[in-house]
């Protein structure tokens, strides 16, 4: 059985651990790899970034820094001389460090397997591999490669660390290992696919998941076991849990809904997560009218909330600050905020678009280690340029992060998409008629119209509104501003409505007037509505046409289908008194045929079903159908609405 807490799958694919933090070797060689492997053993044990050290790879080949499948592999029979001879010259390290080894096997290959966590003593120095004189050097890790840590100008940074235990990996000596739940770690190891969970004796599967260690002749926990493994880490690191708090439209306003999240802190990052991503991730499509091509987005893109709440987690102080690491979502942005500040050498310069962060120590080592096998936490250095990469990518505008002078706080702000405002806003206005302020209701939804007037969802409430209290010169101005400032895309949407409220007032040539705005060139339900209020004007061939244009997106709608289907019978009508009327009027009745049959089957609206079946039975008797079929149409728009007379009438005069 495996005793890593990797799956080794994973490890080979550089999956939950970054492909600087694992090297490969194709062949076992003790006098030129075993040199180079203890020397890359020293460099991880000193773990100058605070990363947990890394992993080397022994039967396997390395291209460009990735592995090359499948293996090359290790002869079995050699496997426990390879292994002497590591741990016997590990015993030259100074001080002395002994990492994991572990025999795995992928198909019918063995690999060795070095895991080298951050040792709790470093720094350490190794021999040097070049076979001279030059003795012992202070090996670290820098990117992919093993240097030397005084020839690189770093070993004042690595003798800072001297002894420097990070908080998260510490051992918690008032504590005892039965404050973790042997359940939670267990559920963790089978999430990263690592067969360590199958460990029966509990005490060594926690020492080898490096979560407990033996103190005087009882174990006790590390804080990154309490963190990730007890019930309640708050108990021990105050301020360890996460608090979303939603305002209604602004800092001044009312909190409409406030949510905290406990247990381990993978635990309630992912309910965080959850939560948020139902709350805010609802997907949004604009078809345009000249491509084939769909813009989509989000109110805030899941992958940029996603990495800047981990990165909270991650990189936030559970040793000295009790604030919890907050999420306040206001209407037109989102800030998360965490304790405090980023490291010393991470500047605000590094923080803007295109910067690159320095390789500083990252403050909580194994959180980081357990985050990314869990596929929440990103590789070093890419979690910022991903963010302004998916804000970008949605159309929203860019991020930003800031801290004050002396590092108390890091707080990233993600604002929302434009057309969240407009969402936000009607949702604020929707609370507020529900609980009888209209006046309110109006004034919010004008606002929010005044600073994103080209907004379609905004325009056509607005609209809407204006109309309710008689104001249709402000309603027409509302529309004119709109259509000279918005996108062409989104004016289809605004026309409809404008159209539709005037039609309802009996303003029948407004109507008329707005919707020779209206392109011809529409899709989907922009097309179904311009067509419906075409039908309305009596307009049925333009009617046809807008129907036409919807495409496929009448067959999945029951009154799109139905109001078709009426329009080719007006127009086959109408086509009889052409000279080549009668061959265009049956192959409109048989499409409209075909149309009602589909009505039939997608509503179960009784009243609806019912028009279709005495359409139906029109349909039927005027191409000459069998007098059954006729009949049983009509019937059975009798027996679903006995109280429509013309319905019992028709069936009547056909008998």
């Amino acid at each position: 059985m495996s005793v890593l807490p990797i799956n080794v799958e994973d490890l080979l694919h550089a999956q939950g651990v970054e492909s600087s933090r694992i090297e490969f070797k194709a062949a076992w060689d003790e006098n030129l790899a075993g040199p180079q492997i203890i020397k890359t053993i020293c460099a991880f044990a000193n773990d100058l970034q605070n990363l947990n050290g890394g992993y080397v790879v022994v039967g396997v080949a390395e291209h460009n820094g990735q592995a090359v499948l499948p293996p090359v592999g290790i002869d079995p029979g050699k496997l426990d001389s390879v292994q002497k001879w590591i741990r016997g010259h590990c015993n030259q390290i100074d001080p002395v460090y002994q990492p994991v080894l572990s025999s795995e096997r992928i198909g019918d290959k063995w690999l060795l397997v070095i895991w080298v966590p951050g040792s709790d003593v470093r720094p350490h120095r190794a021999p040097n591999d070049r076979g001279n004189d030059e003795g012992r050097k202070f090996f670290v890790r820098i990117g992919s490669e093993s240097v030397d840590a005084e020839r690189n100008g770093m070993l004042p940074q690595l003798m800072q660390m001297t002894a420097r235990v990070p908080f998260d990996d510490r051992r918690s000596l008032n504590v005892v290992t039965e404050d973790m739940r042997e359940s939670k770690a267990r559920e963790f190891l089978r999430e990263i696919r690592s067969d360590l969970y199958l460990e029966n004796n509990t005490r060594e599967m926690y020492r080898k998941m490096r979560i407990a260690v033996p103190v005087n002749g009882h174990d006790a926990p590390k804080n990154i076991g309490l963190l990730f493994f007890s019930d309640n880490p708050e108990r021990w690191f105050p301020g360890a849990r996460i608090e979303v708090v939603h305002f209604a439209d602004s800092t001044s306003g009312n909190i409409q809904e406030e949510k905290i999240f406990r247990g381990g802190i993978h635990e309630q990052l992912k309910d965080a997560l959850v939560y948020l991503s139902g709350l805010l991730s609802a997907a949004h499509l604009a078809k345009s009218n000249h491509t084939f091509r769909v813009r989509g987005w989000v109110s805030f893109p899941i992958p940029a909330l996603r990495e800047a709440l981990v990165n909270a987690v991650y990189h936030r102080d559970y040793e000295a600050s009790q604030e919890p690491v907050k999420v306040y979502l206001y209407a037109d942005r989102m800030e998360i905020i965490s304790y405090p500040g980023p490291v010393p050498g991470i500047n605000k310069e590094q923080l803007l678009p295109g910067g690159h962060l320095s390789p500083v120590p990252a403050r909580n080592r194994r959180i980081g280690e357990f985050l990314k096998e869990l596929r929440l936490a990103e590789g070093r250095g890419t979690g910022l340029p991903k963010i302004f990469r998916v804000m970008q990518e949605n159309g929203s505008d860019a991020p930003s992060f800031d801290f004050d002078e002396v590092r108390s706080y890091f707080r990233v702000t993600l604002p929302a998409h434009p057309e969240y405002l407009a969402i936000s806003a009607l949702r604020d206005a929707a609370h507020l008629k529900a609980i009888g302020n209209g006046t309110a209701a109006y004034s919010r939804v004008a606002e929010a119209w005044k600073s994103l007037p080209t907004s379609p969802t905004l325009a056509a409430e607005h609209i809407r509104d204006l109309c309710a209290r008689d104001a249709w010169s402000e309603a027409r101005a509302v529309w004119e501003t709109f259509t000279s400032r918005a996108p062409v895309l989104h004016h289809p949407f605004v026309n409809n409505v404008y159209a539709d409220v005037l039609l309802g007032a009996d303003r029948q040539q407004e109507a008329q007037d707005v919707l020779k705005k209206q392109s011809l060139l529409l899709a989907g339900q922009d097309a179904i509505d311009s067509a419906i209020l075409q039908r309305r004007l009596g307009n049925q061939q333009l009617a046809h046409q807008y129907f036409e244009r919807a495409g496929d997106a009448v067959l999945n709608d029951a009154r799109a289908a139905h109001e078709f289907a009426q329009t080719k019978i007006r127009l086959g009508a109408e086509a009889r008194h052409n000279q080549l009327g009668q061959t265009t009027n049956r192959r409109l009745l048989r499409e409209a045929c075909e149309l009602l049959e589909r009505v039939i089957q997608l509503t179960p609206d009784e009243t609806r079903q019912a028009y279709a079946w005495h359409d139906l039975g029109s349909v039927a008797k005027w191409l000459n159908f069998p007098n059954g079929e006729v009949e049983a149409a009509y019937r059975k728009a009798s027996e679903l609405r006995p109280d429509v007379l013309a319905f019992k009438r028709d069936w009547e005069q056909y008998l």
